[in-house]
């Protein structure tokens, strides 16, 4: 224990600058995102209704349309993100309907402000799935279910990448992750040494 700590000690006073002694750290989604500007910088758009712009929208389907209620009070089950994704003057806008229950996506959509309005330019409507933006690109990701499953479980996700190109969102990336069976199913597990 003494031999530790007088190690520690001397460590510390080597004039050392800690962990940066090992390199630097990995900044390769940071750099990158950094280091690649968009070539219109965009400005921040204000805050939009989404309810009232997802009720508007002739895109949306009636279903998504009448699941979408409050859950409390005022609250609608919806999430907004604003961003960078089309390259326009302001940024666009995703906006995720969710369920109150148990908050399952049932509807996603992107929005690009064209002369003031914002016009949908993607939507997806397969239960459940999540919208999101990441590093300039429209992120889509879907929970998979084999018969059986229970919507705590799903067997897997898709994820899908999307890239504007020119006038519309084009599927660039698909991974597709299956879940493992083992873990959490059967028996519990033993605490270690009982």
């Amino acid at each position: 224990m003494l031999a530790a700590l007088s190690l520690f000690v001397s460590a510390c006073g080597t004039g050392g600058t800690g962990a940066r002694d090992e390199g630097p750290a990995r900044t390769d989604s940071v750099a990158g995102a950094a280091s690649s500007p968009s070539p219109a910088s965009s400005a921040t758009a204000g805050r939009v209704d989404a309810v009232r712009l997802v009720k508007a929208d002739p895109e949306v389907s009636a279903d998504v349309k009448r699941q979408l209620k409050p859950c409390a009070g005022d609250d609608y089950p919806v999430d907004v993100s604003y961003g960078d994704l089309t390259g326009g003057s302001s940024d666009d806008v995703v906006v995720n309907v969710l369920t109150c229950g148990d908050m399952v996506g049932i509807g996603s959509y992107a929005y690009r402000d064209e002369g003031g309005s914002y016009q949908n330019v993607f939507k997806a409507e397969e239960p459940p799935l999540y919208a999101e933006i990441d590093r300039g690109a429209l992120v889509v990701t879907r929970q998979v279910y084999a018969k059986g499953d229970p919507v705590s479980s799903p067997s897997g996700e898709e994820v899908s990448t999307y890239v504007w190109t020119t006038d519309r969102f084009v599927r660039k990336y698909t991974t597709r992750t299956e879940y493992s069976n083992a873990v959490g199913g059967g028996e519990p597990t033993p605490v270690p040494g009982s």
